[in-house]
């Protein structure tokens, strides 16, 4: 890379995983794959909650947002990697860049968001069952989403604006397929304390404060399953907490797995592959996830099926 001071730059180069013309071939039809199903998949939850009265519920409330948040985060990133690789060229422009990065940034938040607003909700119906109604009603649902993106924007709009401050060097490279905001500061010629400083704190209160909050809701709800006499009622209610369970698992594990390896490993080629992990599998994973472990959803997602064939 040639290090030459430039504060006006017109483009990005996203390394993605590999050069080999003939790979790209088949990682094009993977890719497009992936984006499909996890649109496809991610849409039929949206629309099973929003035409089924039975799940007219906080959880599946929780849920529904949650799809449309995977399904807005996998857009954000796989349509301009199909484009590369399609057209091989790896380039992005400065503003598209940018673009990226605030969005990454939102949906990223919101899923963190999410994902604790469901925990809570878990640890309402179970510690306390008689005033669930009561404290999770309409309003409370609606202001914490409210808030989630209040707070998801503010977050991602703070750290664009920082990135305009910063010059790059000519030709920066991102080893990933899309614009992630560290790897966009780390091609950066000027000084980046102030950018890293304020990235690690907002990440420390964005996921922190979210995955103590669904550590708390868990650890009153073991409690609770170990203070029922019945090993038919503990199996029961543990259930219905499996399937948020398992994408929790999968999404901070991926997540601080990406960041983690990007630290350690230095092979930009086996960062990409990782970062894949939290920004295409885990989005796609989600539906299948909810879908399998749950029998209200099931019934939900029949009848859509069967709507559509219908019409078809």
């Amino acid at each position: 890379m040639e290090y030459k001071n430039q504060t006006n730059i017109s483009e990005f180069l996203l390394l993605g995983l590999t050069e080999d013309l003939g790979l790209q071939s088949l990682l094009f039809t993977l890719f497009l794959s992936i984006y499909l199903i996890t649109v496809f998949g991610n849409l039929l939850i949206v629309l099973a909650v929003g035409s089924d009265p039975h799940l007219h519920t906080p959880m599946y409330f929780f849920l529904s947002n949650l799809s449309f948040t995977d399904i807005c985060f996998s857009t954000t990133t796989i349509p301009k990697m199909l484009l590369n690789l399609q057209t091989q060229n790896r380039s992005i422009t400065y503003p598209g860049c940018l673009t990226q990065v605030c969005f990454v940034l939102v949906f990223a938040a919101l899923e963190n968001f999410f994902l604790a607003a469901m925990a809570y909700d878990r640890y309402v119906a179970i510690c306390h069952p008689l005033r669930y109604q009561i404290i999770m009603n309409p309003r409370l649902c609606g202001l914490l989403t409210l808030l989630s993106l209040f707070i998801s924007s503010l977050d991602a709009l703070l750290h664009s604006l920082m990135v305009l401050r910063l010059s790059f060097c000519a030709h920066p490279e991102i080893p990933y397929f899309f614009c992630e905001v560290i790897q966009v500061i780390r091609t950066a010629c000027s000084d980046t304390l102030v950018n890293n400083i304020c990235i690690y704190f907002a990440a420390s209160l964005l996921a922190g404060i979210p995955l103590s909050g669904i550590i708390f809701s868990y650890t009153q709800i073991v409690s609770s399953i170990l203070k029922m006499p019945s090993m038919s009622g503990k199996y029961k209610v543990f259930s219905t907490c499996g399937s948020h369970l398992s994408v929790v698992f999968l999404f901070y594990g991926t997540a601080f797995g990406a960041y983690i390896s990007a630290g350690i490993i230095h092979s930009s080629r086996k960062t990409a592959v990782v970062s894949m992990m939290y920004t295409m599998v885990t989005p796609m994973m989600n539906p299948f996830i909810y879908s399998l472990r749950n029998r209200d959803m099931k019934k939900a997602l029949r009848k859509i099926v069967r709507s559509i064939c219908t019409i078809q």
